[in-house]
């Protein structure tokens, strides 16, 4: 085992959405470290898959917006690993492309709900068995648009800003109890999910896919995307003994990223 997953071996984590994309990617790392791993989805299908491929993988099908979802979700994974020593917060959808009067404020909601709300609803819940356990870790999943503007898709731009306040808050509250807390903030991922972004900014700006794409890999100092295993190795990295004294940061993975 790499010197990065030191201290990986047996620990308890709760991943959200992780049948797919880059939750996948994470739970798939973690346990070839040796962590015991819990997660959740809203694909069945997925959830399918993963039995399949990771059987020592627990997972059930939770929506993180729903508090009764979420209690489901830290029962069951309470009672699969008999505790809990990290959490990571990755659940969250892209939300609405759209000129800001255009909206509609119910897929406002929904993507706020998701993207930050979900994040309040779990660590409610986990915050509990992490004490119990003495300490441990919490990475709350961001975004490059978390940290600059992003016109034309403002309610997720604004969820991932909340993330970082929280985060931050609950470095604070949460350190006397040995708990460290941070965000990770990606840029632009390989993948569908990416690839549905771009498409609907160029169609929104009234430009084809390929010039889009070419725009948004020209704000990229390193000018490539990122990939999901890039994101697993850095949440790795913070559960890990190299980030015991890591708190309250928001690590951006995006290439630097220098505008949307």
């Amino acid at each position: 085992m790499s010197k990065q997953a030191d201290g990986l071996e047996g620990l308890r984590v709760v991943v959200t959405a992780g049948a797919g994309g880059i939750g996948l990617a994470i739970v798939r790392h973690l346990a070839a470290c040796g962590a015991r791993v819990f997660t959740c989805d809203v694909a069945e299908p997925a959830l399918a898959q993963l039995a399949q491929s990771h059987p020592e993988v627990g997972a059930i099908r939770a929506d993180v917006s729903s508090e009764a979802d979420v209690a489901r979700l830290f029962e069951a994974a309470e009672r699969q690993l008999g505790g809990l020593d990290a959490l990571i917060n990755n659940a969250g959808i892209a939300g609405p492309t759209g000129a800001v009067e255009d909206l509609d404020p119910q897929e406002w909601r929904r993507c706020v709900d998701i993207c930050l709300t979900g994040q309040f609803l779990c660590t409610r819940l986990a915050v509990p068995l992490l004490k119990a356990a003495g300490g441990g870790a919490i990475v709350n999943m961001s975004s490059a648009a978390g940290r600059h503007g992003y016109a034309f898709r403002t309610p997720y731009s604004s969820a991932k800003f909340g993330v970082i306040g929280f985060t931050q808050s609950l470095a604070k509250e949460l350190g006397p109890a040995g708990i460290r807390v941070n965000a990770i903030l990606p840029g632009i991922v390989e993948g569908p999910r990416m690839e549905g972004v771009i498409r609907a900014r160029a169609e929104q700006v009234g430009v084809s896919y390929e010039r889009m794409e070419a725009t948004y890999l020209e704000r990229i100092s390193l000018r490539r995307m990122v990939t999901q295993h890039d994101i697993a190795l850095s949440v790795a990295f913070l559960l890990s003994e190299g980030g015991r004294n890591i708190s309250g940061q928001s690590l951006s993975v995006d290439g630097n990223v220098e505008t949307l």
